[in-house]
């Protein structure tokens, strides 16, 4: 008798699944009312578009052929950007049924190109999830889809994501030829998980069968990979659309029949072709069929074990716990404390009578004849699963901080729990967890070991991940000459580090003021606002240099607007020499006044008339801008002594007296 099996992972994918059924539920709520249209076919595959025809829903190919308050359903592959503000535009009512893994690409495509960064997507160029992507960064894409286009591909920086669909090996070439050229890469391997499974599966039953069925789309990308993978461990492989495609005379002949669905592929479809062939191949045997009786008996009778995965419908629904049958001779009872409810829900919120539902066994005896269910911990392990594909891809998950222990924390990802050492809690130095408690944090899964419930998470991998994010957008965005907002953040002897939004630069104390400082601190505060000039950059060495005097105007090159020969100024002494003292007007702008012309008495002492810090006023004599002089006068400020306007009076006086006499 002939072994037919079927690959792990056949059928639809949760994309798919999900497409058909918002847009069955659309038809069944819409009831006629408006014209239901999907922009392309929903899934590749003819048979299932064809009975969504019947059923009322249309196709166009472009928004533009809907019209206002049309429904128009959008596929799992997804549509580009310009799709929605096009619909919205018109008037269109919108059913998103776009996976959520290619929803994500979308978002990584868009902020990556909003930042600057060129984006290259490894996938078939007229696929339409391709397209598609392509649409969340204008089109402007670089597209490859073998090891040679990747060879044609100019050097450089570029942010890769990939065709969901496309096969992991195929990937990974490329990535190694992109780097071998030296390009520089940032990736997101958005691979789906569900394809990649799929592929396997496939792939591993093509080696040990004689003869492969694909069963899938003609236009159907993923179905036409696992078609591709199998040729390459299986002489005969077939790939069919239906029953009608089956080469029956020839599968006849094969001992070991392997069969695999793409993920556009309907159950119904798979389960029809895997009859279709055991009934020709078996003839109707008595013998056989009695086999299978007899099995399908045995089956019924044969209890799940613990910690089996077992499939079910609900046969009832009480406030206490949902009672599913299994197919055996005992039903199964998930308890309320064995479901994942949130807020005031019920378990009539969640499940009614003939709902298919999947459950982990945890005891084949609950002591009143029925076999115990877990749903949350299935759960548990879709939640392993999500973390393992967290550490795989390198991706952040959000975890609750729960207590504080030895060493570190422990913090929940949903219903696994993870160990944050106190190192990977911040980017800065942490004492104590206390402030952690409680808080919900990104985190990175660095390491998992799922067979003793172990798992590592690190804060500080995402602060430093998110700190080179803004680095990176603030050089990219800086130029030598511009000015920006920065705050003064610390000081040292040598100048000030100023944060111009998450970097700091150095602003050297020569380069605080055109005056002469001792120290950043006479001018700036910690905390302070200040404007500064971007003077220099070193992006290898991470080194920025600012000017803060360079955003006021030096001041030789406006001081016939501020200052004029016959002018009474004050400043501030600054500097005493033999031959006099300079008064600082402002910062950078100095003037002489010369040791004649401090008082008017001869003067042999400067420092008996005048101190350094003392405010004076004085008298403009002289501006000398090709020197940069300014000659000063005290004396010209002060009224003479009395003794002397005696002396002068006197000796202006004596003339007249000897001409009297005379």
């Amino acid at each position: 008798m002939a072994e037919i099996k079927l690959a792990e992972h056949s059928g639809f994918c949760f994309g798919v699944k999900r497409a058909i059924e918002l847009t069955e539920n659309t038809v069944e709520t819409n009831k006629g009312e408006k014209r239901v249209f999907t922009c392309g076919p929903l899934i590749h595959n003819k048979i299932v578009t064809d009975e969504l025809a019947e059923k009322g829903v249309r196709m166009i190919t472009k928004p533009e052929e809907a019209a206002k308050e049309d429904v128009v359903i959008i596929r799992s592959h997804g549509e580009p950007e310009a799709f929605y503000k096009t619909a919205e535009r018109i008037g269109l009512e919108i059913v998103d049924a776009t996976c959520p893994f290619v929803t994500k690409i979308h978002e990584y495509v868009k902020e990556a190109h909003e930042k600057g960064k060129q984006i290259l997507i490894v996938g078939d160029a007229s696929h339409p999830e391709v397209i598609g992507i392509n649409g969340w960064c204008e089109n402007s894409a670089v597209i490859i889809h073998s090891q040679e286009e990747a060879n044609d591909v100019e050097t450089g920086p570029y942010f890769v994501v990939a065709q969901t669909t496309i096969q992991k090996s195929n990937f990974d070439e490329i990535i190694n030829m992109l780097k071998s050229k030296g390009c520089e890469l940032e990736i997101r391997n958005t691979i789906c998980n569900a394809t990649k499974l799929r592929q396997e599966s496939c792939e591993s039953l093509s080696k040990i069968m004689d003869v492969m069925v694909i069963i899938g789309g003609k236009e159907s990308s993923n179905s036409r990979k696992l078609y591709d993978l199998s040729k390459k461990n299986c002489k005969k492989v077939y790939f069919i659309e239906n029953i009608r495609d089956l080469p029956l005379k020839h599968l006849a002949l094969c001992n070991k029949i392997g069969v695999a669905a793409g993920a556009s592929t309907p159950e119904r479809i798979i389960k029809e072709v895997i009859a279709n062939m055991g009934e020709f191949i078996t003839e109707n045997n008595e013998d056989n069929l009695m086999h299978d009786l007899m099995e399908e008996i045995e089956k019924s009778l044969r209890l799940p074990r613990s910690g089996e995965i077992v499939d079910g419908t609900v046969i009832q629904v009480t406030d206490r716990e949902v009672v599913v049958n299994l197919g055996c001779k005992k039903d199964g009872i998930i308890p309320k404390d064995e479901l994942t409810l949130e807020g005031d829900q019920k378990l009539t919120d969640l499940f009614k009578e003939g709902d298919d539902i999947q459950a982990k066994v945890l005891k084949t005896d609950d002591g009143d004849g029925n076999i115990l269910l877990s749903k949350k911990k299935l759960e548990v392990n879709e939640h392993w699963d999500e973390i393992n594909g967290a550490l795989e891809d390198k991706s952040f998950v959000n975890a609750k901080v729960i207590k504080e222990v030895k060493g570190g924390v422990i913090a929940a990802y949903k219903e696994v729990f993870g160990f944050i050492p106190l190192s990977q809690l911040s980017d800065k130095f942490v004492d104590k967890a206390e402030e952690f408690i409680g808080k919900t944090l990104p985190v990175r899964v660095t390491r998992v070991d799922q067979k003793k419930g172990k798992a590592v998470f690190s804060h500080k991998a995402y602060l430093t991940e998110e700190r080179q994010k803004r680095i990176d957008e603030v050089w990219g965005g800086l130029t030598e000459g511009d000015v920006v907002e920065g705050t003064v953040m610390r000081f040292t002897d040598y100048g000030a580090f100023v944060d111009i939004g998450g970097i700091d630069g150095l602003l050297h104390i020569s380069e605080i003021s055109w005056g002469k400082l001792k120290h950043p601190q006479e001018i700036l505060s910690i905390g302070q606002k200040v404007e500064v000039k971007v003077l220099s950059m070193n992006n290898e060495k991470g080194k920025i240099s600012l000017g803060l005097k360079q955003t006021q105007p030096e001041p030789w090159s406006i001081i016939d607007e501020k200052y004029q020969v016959g002018q009474v100024i004050s400043g501030k002494i600054v500097q005493i020499k033999e031959y006099g003292a300079f008064v600082e007007l402002e910062p950078g702008l100095d003037g002489l006044v010369h040791i004649s012309e401090i008082a008017h008495k001869r003067v042999t002492n400067i420092a008996d008339e005048i101190s350094v810090g003392q405010e004076v006023s004085a008298k403009i004599l002289e501006i000398d801008k090709e020197r940069k002089r300014i000659s000063l006068s005290i004396k010209e400020t002060l009224e003479a002594p009395e003794a002397e306007a005696e002396t002068e009076i006197e000796a202006e006086e004596a003339p007249a007296a000897e001409e009297a006499a005379e």
